[in-house]
C-alpha cells in the first residue's frame, strides 16, 4: 500500500506488558501506518510496556492511580479536585454506572478519577497529539477526561482495542467471559469510547473459531495475535481520514 508522507501524531496510554504497545510502534518504524508514537503513559510504574517504550526512544510517564485513589480514601485533602471539575454535569453525562448504584461510590469514582485524568491531560496535551490509543490501558475514562482531550463528542478521537466482539461482554476480561459462556467463536474489537464502558463506535473487529479443547490460554493466545493486526490497521484508516 502506498501511504502519505504527512503522519499523525498518536499517544498511548497502558498498564501491562504492552504487546499491543508494541504492535503499533512496530508499524510505525515499518511505516505500515502513518504514525508517530509521541508518548506512552500508564497508570502502573511496574507496567512492562514502558520498557518498550524506553527501548524505542518514546518518552514514558506515569500517573499512579492506585496512590491518588488510597490517598484520596484517607484525606481528600491531599489532592485537589481539577478546578474544572463539575460533578454534577459529569454525574449527568456517564453511562457507566447502573442507574441503581449508590451516589456516594459514582461520586467517589469520578472524583478520585478526574484527579488522575487531569494529570494525564497535563503531561498529553503538550503534544498535540492527533489520536490517543489505549492499548491495554486497565482505567475507564470518565466525560472529564474525554471532553477535556476532544473538545467535542463529535470529534472522537480516543481509539480503545477490547478482547471481546462487542457489543458482547464488555468489561475487563473479555476472552475470559467469551470462555466461559461457551462461545464457540472469539475476537477483537476496535472502537471509539464514549461516557460508557465499552459502548462507543466500533471500528473493526477481527474473529476467530473456538475448537472444543482450547483453553482460556488458546482464546487469549488466538485473540492477541488477531489484536496485534487489527489495532494498526484501525489507526491507518483513521490517518487515512476513512472512519467516520
Amino acid at each position: 500500500m502506498e501511504h502519505s508522507t504527512s503522519k499523525i501524531r498518536i499517544g498511548a496510554l497502558i498498564s501491562g506488558g504492552g504487546t499491543n504497545l508494541q504492535a503499533i510502534l512496530d508499524s510505525c518504524t515499518q511505516n505500515k501506518i502513518d504514525a508517530t508514537m509521541t508518548f506512552t503513559g500508564s497508570d502502573n510504574k511496574n507496567a512492562k510496556g514502558l520498557k518498550r517504550a524506553k527501548k524505542a526512544n518514546v518518552p514514558i510517564f506515569i500517573v499512579d492511580y492506585a496512590d491518588i485513589i488510597n490517598s484520596f480514601k484517607t484525606t481528600s485533602k491531599k489532592f485537589d479536585l481539577p478546578s474544572d471539575f463539575n460533578l454534577e454535569k459529569i454525574k449527568a453525562k456517564q453511562t457507566l454506572f447502573p442507574k441503581n448504584t449508590a451516589a456516594d461510590k459514582i461520586d467517589f469514582f469520578l472524583k478520585t478519577r478526574s484527579i488522575a485524568e487531569k494529570q494525564l491531560l497535563d503531561h498529553i496535551l503538550p503534544h498535540n497529539i492527533d489520536l490517543l490509543v489505549l492499548a491495554g490501558f486497565m482505567r475507564t475514562m470518565t466525560p472529564y477526561f474525554i471532553d477535556k482531550f476532544t473538545n467535542s463528542p463529535l470529534n472522537p478521537k480516543i481509539m480503545n482495542i477490547h478482547p471481546a466482539l462487542l457489543p458482547s461482554f464488555p468489561g475487563t476480561d473479555g476472552y475470559g467471559d467469551t470462555f466461559r459462556y461457551g462461545c464457540k467463536i472469539g475476537g477483537c474489537t476496535v472502537h471509539f469510547i464514549d461516557y460508557g464502558e465499552d459502548t462507543g463506535p466500533i471500528l473493526g473487529q477481527k474473529a476467530f473459531t473456538i475448537e472444543d479443547n482450547d483453553t482460556l490460554d488458546d482464546i487469549k493466545k488466538k485473540g492477541l495475535e488477531l489484536e496485534w493486526q487489527l489495532f494498526p490497521e484501525c489507526i491507518q484508516n483513521y490517518a487515512e481520514s476513512r472512519l467516520k
